[in-house]
């Protein structure tokens, strides 16, 4: 068999000279349209760490979709960081292509719309796009409909700024560049005063990776032919399926749309609210993320980046940006599976010295519902440099991957070092496949039906496990006994699967295969394995040690990663590298001091903020290291809620750690560290450690020993954790659940096992999933709401976390949805958000508890 992906045989060169600025860094490539469906979804961590600039969501109230409203999503979009929210004024109609009803019937059902915008003051931030690909929809036919559109246009744009009179308008929005229509509608725009504040197309062709560029050159040109200012461009939906969610693919474009200053959204293919295929289930995040986060951490000025093939689709391209203030610059690059030399050129020796420290971080494609923690430092070295340059080699292997460069002056410490665990990857394809078929997915054509279909890896999968001998095999190399994780790439067809998996012929578990959208979007099921040194045979298999799984055994598969696993999940998130709202880097003695390259200054009532990875929801010691000149408190927020009891204080000057143990939603949360002091304090990192041994401070409840009311029952479940479940919540059904003993007042996490699979089914292709909401009320207290996205069935179960604030001793919660369904229920659990005693700060070097 092979190993996946092929080892690479050729050396790839990426110029990076920091010697030519670009301009200031933009950051508005990662934009998304209906990125955001109802409030919660996807979690606000996910959006203030990706930080799109720019969203595009439906008219208030529109017909189109059942989620994804304007205004029930702005609150939420701009208290994470977002600026523009762009409205799909003709989203107010159901079907798709729209109805054509006249421009009368239009401006009838845009108007109250305007006016409730209008009536918000932020107004200003909203954009109205008030064509949709007017060239396919209403417009289609260039010579019949040509003067109709330019006279429509005219008066919807009149109608809005009659309304709004600062409002900014985005058009013409056509399926493509279309350089001929473009110039009709600017001469006709110009002549009577209607031009849009933003120009707007579309990008979504196979081809849009090689002909972007030209097109955009091609605009400029016209706008200074007809005599227009440079106006803001918003490439307002781009990508393919194939290209959400893939690191290696994704950076292609944020490249060439970095490159040239314009904003971009990224199509909506699947459902609303899961940031086009960058969120996994509400909070979580998968490799795609993670590229955008990367690219959201840029700042200062981009350079010149020189690809070998620029222009060119699935080959290495790239991106750079220089922060002189910082003394940091940083590389983003892939589209290919060969190693890469990146040759750096233009560094100013005032500002890097005569040697560098780098870091190369490595995010993989995880799936689209396969989540992704922090990506590891998968190689690290200290180079001199030589006539202003240094060249850093960086690993190949994936075409899927992207890689991130960090390029810093040497610390006054050791040399930095690579953190990545061993892994390996096996195609399933490429195993010994019995009585199933091996399914092309990507025939590497390049074609339209090639770039709608999403991302396989390899190409190819495994499918139709349906009978008892039906397995796929493959032979992994060990290096050592011990630990390890197995994550299967796959997908069901809106089901829970079951495989059997055996090593070497021993069955060791069952492995049950969470639903996912369809059989080609990708999850990614995580399970631990013990394993001795040398060549192991890992199957999967349709039958086990009971007799064949049957149909829930039709699982697709795609991908086999064995990672080595060397004690509980621990990540070490340097704070220099991240968010702050104000301070200064320090990279001297105070760092050293701290045992770090480089620590962060935070004056007083100065943040840092960081994006924290967690595999599982459970308790976690984040741990911190700072440098104080006098009595110093750190206060903590984790996900926008103050970590009472969490804060940590050092009495005196030092050097000092500090570690909170508090529990974490899986995936991502947002951590805020504030100095509170008089006085600069100095930050050095932030380690997150899982503490599994402290879940014993939650509580968890089977939902059918609750106390049922109204029209709620007890439903038996084959994947239900107590063979049972509770049905129709919501509408009067409620479930009540008394109050654990010692869970006093505070604030806690609640996490909810739930099912649901409610979506309209009108689209075209947009699956239109339908959120459902449960409201649990404290007796005697008050009401929390918390949303719940369809998970792709009604019977297999998801864990999903949120916040909630208690202020009774021992009021009961009771969940319900007085105003519409809620989902299914499997179990609840609550956990105090941190744990008393569990707090402390200790000076470095002591082992003395200081409180």
């Amino acid at each position: 068999m092979r190993d996946a992906p092929t080892a690479p045989t050729t050396t790839e060169e990426l110029r990076v000279d920091l010697g030519s600025p670009t301009g200031p860094f933009r950051g508005g490539a990662t934009g998304v349209l209906y990125g955001l469906g109802d409030p919660g979804v996807p979690s606000h961590d996910l959006i203030a760490g990706m930080r799109p600039r720019t969203v595009s969501q439906k008219a208030p109230d529109g017909e189109q979709h059942p989620n994804g409203d304007a205004l029930a999503v702005a609150d939420g979009f701009f208290a994470a960081g977002g600026g523009e929210l762009h409205v799909y004024a003709q989203d107010v109609y159901r079907s798709w292509p729209y109805e054509n009803l006249g421009i009368d019937d239009y401006v009838a059902r845009l108007r109250p719309r305007l006016a409730r915008v209008a009536a918000r003051p932020d107004r200003d931030r909203f954009v109205w796009t008030i064509f949709n690909e007017p060239d396919f929809i209403w417009y289609a036919d260039r010579d019949a409909d040509r003067d109709r559109f330019l006279a429509d246009w005219t008066t919807v744009h009149r109608l809005v700024r009659s309304v709004l009179p600062d409002a900014r308008i985005a058009g013409p929005g056509e399926t493509r560049y279309r350089p001929d229509h473009l110039r009709d509608f600017l001469v006709h725009a110009k002549a009577h005063d209607v031009l849009p504040d933003i120009v707007t197309w579309h990008e979504l062709g196979p081809d849009s990776l090689s002909t972007y560029r030209a097109h955009h050159a091609d605009y400029r040109a016209l706008e200074r032919s007809l005599g227009l200012a440079p106006r803001p461009v918003n490439i307002n939906e781009y990508a393919n399926r194939r290209d959400t969610s893939v690191p290696g693919r994704l950076v292609q474009w944020l490249a060439m749309l970095e490159d040239t200053k314009v904003d971009g959204q990224m199509a909506y293919w699947t459902v609303a609210g899961n940031l086009s295929d960058h969120a996994v289930r509400t909070a979580r995040a998968n490799g795609g993320w993670w590229l955008a986060k990367w690219y959201a951490d840029l700042s200062g000025d981009t350079v010149r980046v020189t690809p070998p093939r620029p222009g060119t689709r699935d080959t290495l391209q790239g991106l750079a940006a220089l922060d002189r203030a910082d003394a940091r610059a940083t590389v983003l690059l892939g589209g290919t599976a060969n190693p890469v030399d990146v040759v750096v050129t233009g560094l100013d020796r005032g500002l890097f010295g005569g040697q560098v420290d780098v870091r190369i971080s490595r995010t993989g494609w995880s799936g689209y519902e396969g989540d992704a923690g922090q990506p590891p430092v998968v190689a690290a070295d200290r180079i001199r440099v030589v006539d202003g340059g240094v060249t850093i080699a960086v690993p190949g292997g994936d075409p899927l991957a992207a890689h991130r460069v960090v390029i810093t002056p040497a610390g006054p410490g050791a040399p930095p070092r690579a953190d990545a665990p061993w892994r390996a990857s096996h195609e399933a394809e490429a195993g010994t496949v019995e009585h199933a078929v091996v399914a092309t997915r990507d025939d590497g054509s390049g074609s339209h039906e090639m770039a709608q279909r999403y991302t396989t890896s390899g190409g190819a999968d495994v499918r139709s496990l349906r009978e008892p001998g039906s397995r796929v095999t493959v032979d992994v190399d060990v290096p050592r006994d011990g630990a390890y994780r197995l994550g299967v790439f796959y997908g069901t067809d809106g089901f829970v699967g079951r495989l059997a998996l055996y090593v070497d012929d021993a069955h060791v578990r069952d492995l049950i295969f969470p639903a996912t959208l369809a059989a080609d979007y990708r999850g990614r099921l995580d399970t631990d394995l013990s394993l001795t040194a040398g060549r192991r045979r890992v199957s999967l298999r349709a039958t086990g040690p009971d007799g064949f799984l049957g149909a829930p055994a039709d699982v697709a598969l795609d991908r086999f990663d064995l990672t080595e696993v060397a004690g509980p999940e621990r990540t070490v998130y340097p704070l220099a590298e991240s968010r702050r709202s104000g301070g200064s880097v320090d990279r001297g003695e105070r760092a050293l001091r701290l045992g770090v390259p480089d620590a962060v200054v935070l004056d007083p009532g100065d943040s840092v903020t960081t994006y924290v990875s967690a595999a599982e929801d459970g308790y976690h010691a984040l741990s911190a290291t700072w440098l104080a000149v006098a009595r110093a408190t750190l206060g903590l927020t984790l996900s926008g809620r103050r970590a009472l009891g969490g804060d940590l204080t050092a009495e005196r000057e030092g050097a000092w750690s500090g570690e909170v143990t508090a529990h974490l939603k899986a995936g991502i949360t947002e951590v805020v560290l504030t100095n509170e002091s008089p006085a600069p304090l100095v930050l050095g990192t932030l380690t997150c450690l899982r503490d599994a041994a402290a879940d014993r401070h939650a509580v968890r409840v089977e939902a059918e020993d609750g106390r049922l009311g109204g029209g709620a029952v007890v439903t038996p479940g084959p994947w239900a954790s107590g063979g049972a479940y509770v049905a129709r919540l919501g509408r009067g059904g409620t479930l009540t659940v008394p109050r654990p003993a010692g869970f006093g007042a505070g604030r806690y996490h609640l996490t909810v096992a739930y099912a649901h699979a409610e979506k309209e089914t009108g689209h075209l292709y947009n699956t239109d999933a339908v959120t459902r909401f449960l409201d649990v009320v404290e007796a005697g207290g008050g009401t929390t709401r918390a949303p719940y996205r369809h998970n792709y069935t009604w019977d297999g179960f998801w864990p999903e976390t949120s916040p909630l604030d208690l202020v009774t001793d021992d009021g009961d919660l009771t969940f319900g949805n007085a105003g519409g369904h809620g989902p299914n229920v499997d179990w609840v659990r609550l956990a105090p958000l941190v744990l008393h005693p569990g707090t402390r700060a200790i000076p470095v070097g002591t082992g003395a508890d200081s409180t």
